[in-house]
């Protein structure tokens, strides 16, 4: 039998007591190796007889929990019988746990045969364990976590754009004392409301007693630096593993603060200031589907600077009372006064040249309550794929940025991916402010560049 080596990390996690706990982090940071083995501890501790352990299949669920090396037969061994073809009344795959308590049972589930987990589920089970959670079926996911009265689940990072992010993992925190160990580009993404003991892990190598100094600098020898994969597996950060359009876009290069951003509202003889300040505006009105009614403000600086300071977006699908084109209007005047007592006028507006109704409202506003500002359609001769090159090549040379509040222009870097069936086609959506962004960049694009001589 292997020896489990336990960090003070694991050790306080094992020690926890919470309703729902996820394990998130770099590859081979232990997270299965040591989350398995507390789950059976919660199987056996609970008064319910039947639990669930689940994962992408049955065949890798035997593979790297059940019969690996400090896997739950290592691990328990005549404690636990496997009965993979189901036994007596018990006809799905489960693990036998024998306890002081009786017989436990744990049902073993793949979310990838749906037959077989929907007939599973039907009652109430006292722990649950989702493997890789972040590829995990929804459905399934919803279905077991309302029926039992514990879950842990594992994931490695992956697209921050998922729903099981939203609805489930960004609503969980770190416990105070190990705040400090969650990166920041995740603990700013765990923002959702909160739910009660719900707690959030991130393990690393480091947290890993039993692997040695040269394994895990094998593992990311073998990894190349820069790539996605890198970010996910090594880092442990989220982020799409391929596909993406702004791949050099980096949150600890590219996004900045309020304060870093007020030294260029200073017009002191030499120092760099914002010259030309620009609002750009994507709209779309379905109720039917997520796309977003966007506001994007910018200031260029007489360096090249281009920094997005602020944003704004709705979303009917969101919105019981929609909003309409002459809503836009008031919504966007709001933004623009806002803004302008912050940072300084943008008088020229530049709106999606496709919405011709929210261009009109925009000019009728005008004409009946006269307007500082000048509402214009969006210059989009250039093509999309020129746009991007643009901004790919502003973000290698530094030049510019996005003020950490911006969140939704973030997560739309992060994730605006290319098609997979279109050779050099951007996917037709997550790409709103990006969208905004540009028509307010594009009659100014000269303007940027990267000459502000390596300073941040």
């Amino acid at each position: 039998m292997s020896k489990l080596i336990l960090s003070p990390k694991y050790k306080a996690f094992l020690r926890c007591r919470a309703p729902v706990e996820f394990l998130e982090g770099t590859t081979a940071a232990g997270k299965t190796t040591v989350g398995i083995f507390k789950f059976i501890l919660k199987c056996a501790d609970s008064p319910k007889k039947i639990h669930i352990l689940s994962g992408l299949d049955l065949g890798t669920i035997e593979k790297n929990i059940i019969n690996k090396d400090l896997g739950i037969l290592d691990d328990f061994g005549i404690l636990t019988e496997y009965n993979a073809n189901g036994k007596g009344k018990y006809s799905l795959p489960h693990i036998v746990l024998h306890t002081s308590r009786g017989d436990k049972i744990v049902y073993v589930l793949g979310y990838d045969n749906k037959a077989r987990w929907k007939k599973a589920l039907g009652g109430q089970y006292g722990c649950l364990y989702i493997d890789e959670i972040n590829i995990a079926d929804m459905e399934y996911v919803r279905e077991a976590s309302m029926r039992c009265d514990y879950l842990m689940a594992t994931l490695n990072p992956d697209d921050p754009n998922l729903p099981v992010y939203k609805e489930y993992i960004n609503c969980s925190r770190p416990l105070p004392e190990w705040q400090h160990e969650t990166p920041p580009e995740i603990l700013n993404m765990l923002i959702e409301e909160p739910k009660p003991g719900w707690v959030h892990w991130f393990f690393s190598f480091e947290h890993n007693a039993g692997l040695s100094a040269e394994k895990i600098e094998q593992i990311k020898r073998n990894v190349p630096k820069g790539t996605k994969l890198y970010k996910n597996k090594i880092l442990g950060l989220r982020g799409r593993a391929t596909g993406l359009v702004f791949s050099n876009f980096d949150r600890a290069r590219h996004v900045r603060t309020r304060a870093w951003a007020k030294q260029f509202l200073q017009t002191e003889r030499g120092k760099e200031h914002f010259v030309q300040f620009s609002v750009g505006v994507d709209t779309a009105y379905s109720q039917k589907s997520p796309d977003t009614i966007a506001f994007v403000l910018l200031g260029i600086t007489d360096k090249g600077r281009c920094v997005q300071l602020d944003e704004k977006v709705y979303n009917n699908a969101e919105l019981q009372v929609p909003i309409a084109p002459s809503d836009t209007v008031k919504n966007l005047i709001d933004f623009l006064e806002r803004n302008r007592e912050e940072w300084g006028l943008a008088r020229y507006i530049f709106i999606d040249n496709a919405d011709q109704a929210t261009i009109t409202e925009c000019n009728k506003y005008k004409r009946k309550n006269g307007s500082i500002y000048e509402f214009a359609p969006a210059w989009k001769k250039m093509p999309i794929i020129d746009r991007i090159n643009l901004q790919l090549g502003w973000f290698a040379k530094d030049c510019f940025f996005v003020l950490e509040h911006c969140q939704h222009t973030i997560t739309e870097y992060e994730i605006y991916s290319w098609q997979e069936d279109k050779d050099n086609t951007p996917e037709d959506g997550n790409d709103h402010t990006i969208n905004a962004c540009q028509y307010g960049w594009l009659p100014y694009k000269n303007m940027i560049r990267g000459d502000n001589n390596g300073h941040s």
